[in-house]
């Protein structure tokens, strides 16, 4: 993985949150959501909280359970705690691979979409055992492959038909490049958790029109960095090229495409 994977900063977790946040993210904070009230937690700790989609999700769902929300970015985490003044909710920078947090301090830990940035996975998934309470679950999810999420794959391969000689693979690489799920059962049974079961679940990616994934994946993602690193003077045209790749796939109007992710509960 490339450092430039892991850094949002800047204008992007703004950009972020209002493109991509509605499109990718709400629908699967729901879902997520869902699981974890089901398992009726009294603390929850988030991990890669980002921007707080889930956390937001997780507070409107269980009212009165405190949550801890945690993220490797400061920035992502500032956006967040302006989004919502809700005293239940902690926010704390921490990494997942070295939770600052006493043994079997929580009765679920939750990460949507962050595993894949985790350089060692084991380490963070060893950690989120260490946290949980006994008979707790660690509740998290993956992309599927970038072929299988249709506005993803398109904005990508228009923004490396830019840079023939090198082009940017950050969507395939990080956020679509982790979802074998034997593999994933695998490190959390050797990583000590239980009971371990996955869930392939298909929502859609709605959005108002084709330039908000434009904008939100080329100026609102680390895919901005990759771009900035090629050319800086090129990000208007990588934005407008991905905008026309997406309006000729989808429509100018609204736009409606698949999305697939992978959803994990595991217990201690």
């Amino acid at each position: 993985m490339a450092q430039s994977d892991k850094t949002f900063a800047g204008s992007i977790p703004a950009l972020y949150d209002r493109h991509l946040g509605p499109m990718l993210f709400e629908p699967y904070a729901l879902d997520i959501a869902e699981r974890v009230t089901r398992l009726a937690p009294k603390r929850i700790l988030e991990t890669a909280a980002g921007t707080g989609i889930v956390t937001r999700a997780l507070s409107r769902q269980l009212p009165t359970v405190p949550i801890v929300a945690t993220d490797l970015n400061q920035p992502m985490l500032d956006h967040a705690a302006a989004q919502t003044s809700a005293d239940r909710i902690t926010w704390q920078q921490a990494d997942a691979q070295a939770l600052p947090f006493d043994d079997a301090s929580f009765d679920v830990v939750v990460c949507q979409f962050g595993v894949m940035f985790v350089p060692d996975k084991d380490k963070a998934y060893r950690e989120a055992r260490r946290v949980l309470a006994p008979g707790g679950h660690f509740v998290l999810s993956v992309w599927d492959r970038i072929e299988d999420n249709e506005i993803s794959d398109v904005v990508s391969r228009a923004v490396a038909s830019l840079f023939p000689p090198d082009p940017p693979g950050f969507l395939a690489r990080t956020p679509h490049g982790y979802h074998d799920l034997s593999a994933i059962a695998d490190a959390l049974k050797r990583c000590g958790f239980s009971s371990v079961r996955s869930e392939t679940v298909e929502k859609r990616g709605r959005a108002p029109s084709p330039r908000d994934p434009a904008v939100g994946f080329c100026e609102g993602s680390p895919l901005r960095n990759e771009i900035e690193a090629r050319d800086k003077s090129r990000l208007a045209e990588a934005t407008d090229t991905a905008a026309e790749a997406v309006a000729r796939r989808f429509g100018r109007g609204p736009i409606d495409g698949k999305l697939l992710a992978h959803v994990f509960e595991a217990a201690r």
